[in-house]
Formats: C-alpha cells, sequence, structure tokens
C-alpha cells in the first residue's frame, strides 16, 4: 500500500508529494518545486528511503528543489517528457521572471514516455503522457490505491494554463479526456496546486471539460 504526504512549497503553494511505500519504506518526491529543508523534514518524519525524485513537467516551482534534493539523497531524478528539456535548460532564466532562488539547469536521469512505470518498494506507478500545459508533461497512475498524480494538467474545477510557451489548450482537453477521465470515477487526483478532487467529480463538474464553459 501507498502512503501520500503533500507538502506546499515556494509561493506558488506547490503540492510537493512524497509517497511512500507502507511496507518497505521506499519512497519518492514528486515535484520537489523548492524549500528542501522542509522536504527533508517530511523524508525524515516518515522514516522514509528516497529511491527517486519524479518530476511532471519541467516549470521553476516543480523542479526547483530537484538538482538539489538528487545530491542530498544521491538519488536519481526521471522525468518528465524530453519535450519540457526546453523548460529545464531554462531554469536560471525563470528564476529571475519568477524572483525564486537561483535554479541550475539540470539533465533528468532517465526521460519518460507514455507507457513506461516506475517501481519502488510494492509500488509502481504507471506514466501517461499528457502534453497541452507543457509539450512533455506526465502524470503517474497508482492503480492499487486509486491514485493519480496530475501535476499542472487539472485541479479541482479548473485546468493548467496554456498561455506558457509550448502550450496548446486543444491538447491539453485532449490529454484530460483521453488520459484522465479515462480512469474510474473513484480515482483520487492529486494536482499541483490546491485540493485533491476525484476523477468523477472533475467528469461532472469542471466548467472547462464538462462543455458548461467556453
Amino acid at each position: 500500500m501507498l502512503d501520500v504526504f503533500t507538502n506546499p512549497v515556494t509561493p506558488f503553494a506547490q503540492n510537493a508529494n512524497l509517497l511512500v511505500c507502507q511496507t518497505t519504506k521506499q519512497a519518492v518526491i514528486v515535484d520537489p518545486g523548492g524549500d528542501i529543508e522542509k522536504l527533508v523534514a517530511a523524508v525524515d518524519a516518515a522514516n522514509a528511503e528516497v529511491k527517486a525524485i519524479l518530476l511532471t513537467h519541467g516549470h521553476l516551482d516543480h523542479v526547483g528543489a530537484a538538482k538539489q534534493l538528487s545530491e542530498t539523497f544521491d538519488i536519481d531524478i526521471v522525468g518528465p517528457h524530453l519535450g519540457d528539456k526546453f523548460w529545464l535548460d531554462a531554469l536560471p532564466r525563470q528564476s529571475e521572471m519568477f524572483n525564486f532562488p537561483m535554479a541550475e539547469v539540470f539533465t533528468p536521469t532517465k526521460w519518460l514516455e507514455a507507457g513506461d512505470s516506475f517501481t519502488f518498494g510494492d509500488v509502481t506507478l504507471e506514466v501517461r503522457f499528457t502534453p497541452g500545459h507543457t509539450p512533455g508533461h506526465v502524470i503517474f497512475v497508482e492503480h492499487t490505491t486509486k491514485r493519480v498524480f496530475v501535476g499542472d494538467v487539472l485541479f479541482k474545477g479548473s485546468v493548467g494554463r496554456t498561455d506558457f510557451p509550448g502550450g496548446n489548450a486543444a491538447q491539453l482537453k485532449n490529454s484530460i479526456e483521453s488520459e484522465i477521465y479515462s480512469l474510474p470515477d473513484d480515482y483520487t487526483v492529486f494536482p499541483g496546486h490546491g485540493p485533491c478532487t476525484t476523477v468523477g467529480y472533475e467528469k461532472q463538474t469542471n466548467p472547462f471539460t464538462s462543455g458548461r464553459f467556453g
């Protein structure tokens, strides 16, 4: 089974999720955007052994602490899709634009693609490719406990922005409908910002995908 500890970080209140296998205490950190001391403290509190950092996409508020954390724990950075390389290459510029601590350029140990999976302890995450918010966005699905970690693709009552370079509104809507709404209604959605929701609730009520908006 899987424990999830959500830690909002950075001035953008980005949800960095610590995923811990209950039986082995092996763990991954999904989207460590910043506030590295807070994330290290969360790992210590969970008595977890972090095996990797997983990234949904290359925006600074999701990756800002990735390189430093990978060095702290001597672990790999996995993801996102190669389509977001230009965002990672622009990390110093992103840092200047948003007045964040300077983030160094890095290259993940492994880029992810649709159909990949990542296993730690007894937990396996399915990787789904979900471009639209960014060209290389991916999400992680854990089927045993019915959870999906969606980065900035989908929020409770909203969807990710598409006005950044590489964004595409039609592509985003298609990603949501084909890769998230194809999951059962009772799957819990962990977004990159804000509260959790469920697949069924968003299918029924989200104004950006239900046909009641635009």
